[in-house]
């Protein structure tokens, strides 16, 4: 019998009192069980449930006689004989839960050979590649993580793949059609798209992505499950920083500070560098350098979240540097704030993300007037087009969250339940430079929303007692 507990040690019941060492290295006895052996794993086991379930998803979507097939994604190179870290495909580890590089997934439910209706080709390893990139999955181990019964190796893949092109009638390939992406890299699945137009020409070809869109677009339980623990590491951490944050630190010092605690719990960070922004750079909306001092007075924005088992958090908090807002800062944080509590009571479902946009924006214009940064005859002369309010506040307020930290998902599709949005309103004055933005990511449900980010200290004077706690 094997169970897991905590997340990163995997148990298996043997002839001796069982032990375990968790993620802090404290060693726990469980009476009543046996071990014979302790497994570290970077993040828990995944259930292959999970994916069993989302390739059933998406089989239901598909047209009758059709073919999936999907190609994780390539190591990239850099310079030399360097290479970027391996990100994979999230269409393909949401259908899988394989993170690995050179695996193919072929769906062909209307086989008449059984064998060829959901199958997995991976990597068969070597000595070689033992020696030195390390262990790769086997047969086995791919089919207990997926729940695909035919794994192959890749050298089985154009037998198979030209047998099912004979057979099948519409084709579904995969590409990268987020309405944000800017793709100048032609990627794995873009190269088997040429490849399969150009030798088999009359077959049907279809898009995938809109169906893994929608079907992405909604959390199952164990996504959410996934999302919490993201979220929860990210809580950690920034109270980590809340206790290390003082005047003189750098920028990259508070950045280590997250990565200490998203390395040591089994995450990474999201995908998208951190943003450790002070003083005037908090207005800089996309900021990256993370390479100024952190000076009295000022106020730092971070933009940050951690990845965990590829699932994302996505959280920004602004404090100040010394301890202490000042009235101007606190009075700019708690319009924020208030904009931001208004606008998670009403992300439910029914609403549309453009429909909370207007409700966000209108929120915001009251603020703006009252802090006296917009007068009614900016409002009254407003281009229509950019209205006055965008000079403080330019960016969106949701998106989308999951495998990606801007997922998938249709803007114009009704909020349903199990669907996962940021929420992040914010102010920027630039001529003060004070930037100010607060992001919690929110689960929408039958009952309205959950915030995932509820534990996370947001209000002003509690970050405040925070950081002085122990000065």
């Amino acid at each position: 019998m094997q169970f897991t507990y905590p997340d990163r040690c995997a148990i298996i019941q043997s002839s001796k009192p069982l032990y375990c060492l968790n993620y802090q290295s404290k060693i726990i006895k469980f009476k009543n069980y046996l071990t014979i052996k302790i497994k570290f794993m970077r993040y828990q086991k995944l259930n292959s449930e999970m994916f069993i379930m989302n390739r059933k998803r998406l089989r239901n979507n598909l047209k009758p006689n059709s073919v999936v097939i999907m190609h994780a994604n390539d190591v990239l190179p850099t310079n030399a004989d360097g290479t970027l870290k391996f990100k994979q495909n999230t269409d393909l580890f949401y259908l899988t839960g394989v993170d690995q590089e050179e695996t193919i997934l072929l769906l062909y439910p209307d086989s008449k050979d059984p064998k060829n209706k959901e199958t997995l080709f991976v990597r068969e390893t070597n000595d070689m590649i033992m020696t030195w990139e390390g262990k790769k999955l086997n047969k086995e181990e791919a089919r207990e993580l997926t729940g695909i019964e035919n794994i192959y190796w890749l050298s089985d893949f154009e037998r198979i793949f030209r047998i099912v092109m004979c057979e099948c009638e519409n084709v579904y390939l995969n590409a990268n059609e987020h309405k944000r992406a800017s793709v100048e890299v032609e990627t794995r699945n873009a190269r088997f798209i040429k490849r399969c137009k150009d030798e088999f020409p009359l077959h049907n070809y279809l898009r995938l992505a809109p169906i893994m869109h929608k079907l992405r677009a909604v959390k199952s339980e164990y996504e959410i499950e996934l999302l919490q623990k993201a979220c929860d590491i990210t809580d950690i951490a920034f109270r980590r920083v809340l206790k290390f944050l003082k005047p003189g630190v750098m920028e990259y010092e508070v950045e280590a500070e997250f990565m200490h605690e998203f390395i040591k719990n089994g995450a990474q960070n999201a995908d998208y560098t951190p943003i450790i922004a002070s003083g005037a750079s908090a207005c800089v909306l996309h900021y990256i350098e993370n390479d100024k001092m952190c000076k009295d007075d000022d106020l730092l924005l971070i933009d940050v979240g951690c990845g965990y088992a590829n699932y994302n958090s996505d959280m920004s908090r602004t404090i100040p540097v010394n301890g202490r807002f000042t009235k101007r800062q606190k009075d700019v944080y708690n319009a924020v704030l208030r904009v931001m509590r208004t606008h998670i009571n009403e992300m439910k479902p029914g609403k549309t993300v453009q429909e909370l946009q207007k409700f966000c924006e209108q929120n915001m214009e009251r603020e703006l007037l009252d802090l006296g940064l917009l007068s009614m005859d900016d409002i009254k002369n407003q281009d229509p087009n950019w209205p006055a309010l965008k000079k403080y506040f330019m960016h969106q307020v949701s998106h989308h969250l999951g495998l990606d930290v801007h997922d998938v998902g249709d803007i114009y599709r009704k909020l349903e339940p199990g669907m996962v949005f940021s929420c992040e309103p914010g102010i920027y004055i630039k001529e003060e430079g004070i930037g100010v933005r607060l992001e919690n990511d929110i689960l929408i449900t039958n009952n309205g929303n959950i915030d995932l980010m509820r534990n996370i200290p947001l209000d002003a004077e509690e970050i405040e007692d925070i950081m002085n706690y122990s000065k």
